[in-house]
């Protein structure tokens, strides 16, 4: 979290240093956050009936984004997995100053995701965040392969981004014992969803808060690769996981750096 402050501290001092809007600073209106799922969801049955309309992606929209608050615009918050199959824009039909996305491998939330999520949601004013798992993910394959025996080497840095993932799988094997090889993979990929948001509210007592008091809501979607359909998850199990959260000892308690 340290290093995330530093890296916000240097990027506002460079906004002011060249005149540009601080995203804080942001005053305009925003939906409620039950209106942004709402224009996700309308966004990707556009995207899913070829009817896509596109906004925001002309010349006006470009001159406004070089001098406009992208906190006075962006509605949603998400973070996705890195792969190429799932290009979040499109796929809820949004342009640009529209989406602040954050996309890593397996859609992981640890410190720096925490922290660009905590930026999504308390500088550019996003009413909601959306943790965007997507079916045959390939991080999640291959972490259960590895549990299951049947890994392969992986570079060096790879495994400390997934081991995130390797809670998820495990849940999964617990829950349907019945499931075997990687027919369990479905049911691990949800349960990555479930994951990330656990780690998110572990990790970030302004989210937290956000949530409990109304100001933003957490939700978990499944991106469907053989349609292009967005399946929103049950909200009520986000607030499940937020209360067993907050009845643990082992989170986070400061909200604000020091």
């Amino acid at each position: 979290m340290k290093k995330v402050c530093i890296v916000l501290s240097v990027v506002a001092a460079m906004l002011l240093a060249s005149g540009a809007p601080v995203l804080a600073s942001s005053t305009a209106k925003k939906p409620s956050p039950d209106e942004a799922i709402a224009m996700l969801k309308a966004g990707n049955q556009r995207f899913v009936s070829g009817q896509s309309a596109h906004p925001h992606i002309d010349a006006k929209r470009i001159a406004q984004a070089a001098k406009e608050n992208q906190g006075d615009h962006a509605y949603a918050t998400i973070i996705s997995c890195s792969d190429s199959r799932v290009p979040v824009e499109a796929i809820f039909d949004a342009g640009i100053m529209d989406i602040f996305v954050i996309r890593v491998a397996g859609n992981v939330v640890d410190t720096d995701e925490a922290g660009s999520i905590e930026y999504g949601l308390a500088h550019v004013n996003t009413p909601v965040m959306v943790v965007l798992g997507h079916t045959q993910c390939g991080a999640v394959t291959a972490v259960t392969h590895a549990l299951h025996g049947e890994g392969h080497a992986l570079e060096r840095n790879i495994p400390t981004l997934v081991d995130n993932i390797e809670p998820a799988v495990k849940r999964a094997g617990q829950q349907y014992p019945q499931v075997h090889g990687d027919a369990i993979i479905p049911y691990a990929i949800e349960e990555n969803v479930w994951q990330a948001i656990e780690d998110l509210f572990r990790e970030s007592p302004a989210t937290r808060e956000m949530v409990k008091s109304g100001k933003a809501k957490v939700v978990g979607a499944m991106y469907v690769l053989e349609t292009g359909n967005v399946e929103f998850l049950p909200e009520e199990k986000v607030q499940k996981i937020l209360a067993r959260v907050e009845s643990s000892r082992n989170k986070a308690m400061d909200a604000m750096a020091h």
